[in-house]
């Protein structure tokens, strides 16, 4: 690891460690924790992280970006940080400056198409956008005419209808129609909706990731600590089992989060070896999330599905994840269909040049 991206996770863990925790989360009895967790990771330009410099951000790389996003969802902090880092970079590549505060993006479902307008207005639904009515404002990757563009819109101007996901995070649907953008530029050739789509995908795979790892540790620390028949009950065989396979579930999706995030780190477009590393990893991480979540509650018991207790923060937002910007089925059948595309006699040697 650089020192770089080193110095970026001790950051960004001892932020959350002092103002993310879990279980001071699930102590507290409003959502006044937010507000001085989110200002301190402003502050310390977390949330710009994949903003260049000269456009108002941090000007980290996209490995950076990875890096914060894994800590996050380690402490699965109910903030919209993904959405913003997503909308910086959505908005950077269109060389827009990028505001201050949080954010989210728009469409977020494959097959949605937002237009603009020869009267400069927006038209359109996109549905199940994440914390949009938390969001000051909207990055939209939209249509005008066949040109793809990139549009900052206020929040305030659009219609929000709530709703929520299994975490009981903000999901909502937004109507854009008669919204008149704040500013409006041509997006870079290669941007479009499914570029938009996959590089959500690859975010969800990154705080999947971290939601692993902390299930991880939150599940080792319960079995050293808990006792059964006179000693603790990682000391059995069974559970010493599970743990070793949520421990390889865990390796095998940040492994694949670092292939897709070295990828992008290295590509310009989204050609079809950045879609092989997406799909693969969201394919790999979502079956590991659904194998670590269920391991984590065997190891705790029906504890773990209870409010005051930390662990279905992490596992309500697995679950939830997973299905953001499409499961694991959808992006095997993307993976399937390209190899089919391709032959059979050019699978090795795709797999072999990742």
């Amino acid at each position: 690891m650089e020192d770089s991206d080193s110095i970026i996770v001790d950051t960004a863990t001892r932020i959350f460690q002092d103002l993310g925790a879990p279980q001071m989360v699930v102590n507290a009895d409003d959502e006044s924790w937010k507000q001085p967790l989110w200002d301190t990771l402003e502050e310390a330009g977390l949330t710009q992280t994949w903003t260049p410099d000269d456009l108002g951000g941090a000007g980290a790389g996209i490995t950076d970006g990875f890096d914060v996003l894994r800590v996050a969802g380690e402490y699965a902090v109910s903030i919209p940080l993904a959405e913003t880092l997503l909308a910086g970079w959505l908005l950077a590549r269109a060389d827009i400056i990028v505001p201050q505060g949080a954010m989210t993006i728009a469409p977020a479902r494959r097959g949605e198409r937002i237009a603009l307008g020869a009267d400069g207005a927006l038209s359109g639904t996109a549905r199940k956008i994440p914390f949009a009515r938390d969001a000051a404002r909207i990055a939209v990757l939209a249509r005008r005419g066949n040109d793809a563009v990139v549009a900052l819109v206020d929040s305030a101007d659009c219609v929000i209808t709530a709703g929520k996901n299994l975490a009981r995070d903000a999901l909502d649907a937004v109507c854009f129609d008669g919204v008149i953008p704040e500013i409006v530029e041509a997006a870079p050739g290669g941007l479009d909706e499914d570029a938009l789509f996959q590089m959500g995908a690859a975010v969800r795979t990154a705080q999947i990731a971290g939601a692993l790892r902390g299930i991880l540790d939150m599940s080792v620390d319960y079995a050293q600590g808990r006792m059964a028949f006179g000693r603790p009950i990682g000391k059995f065989q069974a559970v010493q089992h599970n743990l070793a396979r949520l421990g390889g579930e865990t390796a095998a999706a940040i492994a694949a989060v670092g292939a897709v995030a070295d990828r992008l780190g290295r590509s310009d477009i989204f050609d079809d070896q950045v879609l092989f590393e997406v799909a693969a990893a969201k394919t790999r991480v979502g079956e590991a999330a659904g194998e670590g979540a269920a391991i984590g509650h065997q190891v705790h018991g029906a504890i773990g599905f209870t409010d005051e207790h930390i662990l279905h923060r992490c596992t309500m937002r697995l679950w939830s994840w997973r299905e953001d910007f499409g499961s694991e089925s959808v992006w095997a059948v993307r993976l399937g269909e390209m190899v089919a595309a391709r032959g059979a006699d050019a699978l090795w040697p795709m797999v072999t040049a990742q």
